[in-house]
């Protein structure tokens, strides 16, 4: 129990700044196109740390990460109409 719990503290920063970054991001598609596509590549970096620290699945990383580069993209093309 003591081990889980030491290990629970220890992931606790990594997996508050990815949920962080990934909110920033989908309220920055609503809201400014432009931005969110910036912010895309800080979150890519933040997906990938969680992935290597094992807090998410390879895969689950890479969905997350097509998602939002779906969304950033469809956010720019209604931007431009």
């Amino acid at each position: 129990m003591r081990q889980a719990n030491a290990r629970t503290e220890k992931r606790k920063p990594y997996k508050t700044r990815l949920k962080t970054e990934l909110k920033k991001v989908l309220t920055l598609v609503k809201t400014d196109a432009a931005a969110a596509k910036k912010a895309l590549s800080e979150v890519y970096s933040v997906i990938d740390v969680a992935a290597k620290k094992n807090l998410i699945h390879k895969n689950n990383a890479n969905r997350k990460k097509s998602r939002l580069a779906r969304a950033v993209a469809a956010a720019e093309d209604k931007a431009k109409k």
